[in-house]
């Protein structure tokens, strides 16, 4: 298991390596969650960020990499401060950022150097832009946080997790960090059904942001285990129709792959998850 997961996190990272070299998943061939500048914006949109959001980042963030909007669902206040799991080009930390304001903190953190070198040098750029200084990224797994205990107000991610080998020790990392009371905002690509073996072995799905995905229950479980409470979890299936639409290889290979008479809309969906921390512990 462990040289599995080891295989699962070299693959996604060299992927998103090469994301990170092109400015977006689109590489004429192959897109996940968007394409080139235009269409992520206009992805973004779709999804609920304001034109004025969307303005005010710094150029390259948006790489078409989302399925949600976890800085909505958080409802982000000034003074917070908020931790972005998977954080990539800084999309939703910089947005995070002007958000909780000058006394807050946004953090991001990801796995991928190349990520990581894109988003910090997005940082003086952002800062000009804004007069905020008050954007960091951070190197380092999800499953293995580089942030203390309790320190956190509120944890964000964005078609993340999914790609995680072990989701349930993200979870539980997220709730470490997550100050008493502290919130969860995540959006991610869940299961409606189990997929056909064939289309879970297949790297591109994986990377692909679907392969990696596990069923809306086993999230639900995985959450509360890790000790939160007060869950919602709302499903969007209107984003995997929407992406059922492109001329994209990726899914046109996973199409071929399923039941006759299904489509990835009957197996996927985007899922927001909200959730809090407790603020005190039960007793035993």
């Amino acid at each position: 298991m462990r040289v599995k997961a080891e295989e699962v996190r070299a693959a996604v990272r060299k992927e998103y390596a090469r994301i990170a070299a092109r400015g977006s998943w689109r590489v004429k061939a192959r897109k996940c969650c968007g394409g080139n500048a235009e269409e992520s914006a206009g992805k973004a949109q779709s999804m609920g960020y304001s034109a004025e959001e969307l303005a005010g980042l710094p150029d390259g963030a948006n790489m078409g990499l989302s399925c949600g909007n976890p800085t909505a669902i958080a409802s982000l206040k000034p003074g917070e401060a908020v931790l972005d799991l998977g954080s990539g080009g800084g999309f939703d930390v910089f947005i995070a950022a002007q958000k909780v304001g000058a006394q807050g903190l946004a953090i991001g953190v990801d796995m991928t150097p190349e990520m990581l070198a894109k988003a910090r040098a997005n940082i003086a750029k952002y800062t000009k832009r804004t007069g905020l200084a008050n954007v960091e990224f951070r190197l380092g797994e999800i499953e293995h946080l580089p942030v203390a205990d309790n320190s956190v107000d509120v944890v964000i991610s964005n078609c993340v997790i999914n790609l995680s080998p072990d989701k349930a020790q993200v979870w539980r990392e997220l709730a470490r960090v997550l100050k008493p009371g502290g919130r969860v905002a995540v959006s991610d690509l869940a299961l409606l059904r189990p997929l056909p073996r064939k289309i879970v072995e297949m790297v591109e799905a994986l990377v692909g942001c679907v392969a990696g995905a596990v069923l809306v229950s086993e999230t639900e479980g995985m959450a509360r285990q890790a000790g939160l409470v007060e869950l919602v979890l709302t499903p969007k299936p209107e984003y995997v129709a929407d992406m059922e639409e492109w001329d994209d290889p990726l899914y046109k290979k996973i199409i071929t792959n399923l039941p006759r008479g299904t489509q990835p809309a009957d197996f996927i969906t985007s899922l927001a998850v909200s959730a809090r921390k407790p603020k005190t512990r039960k007793a035993r």
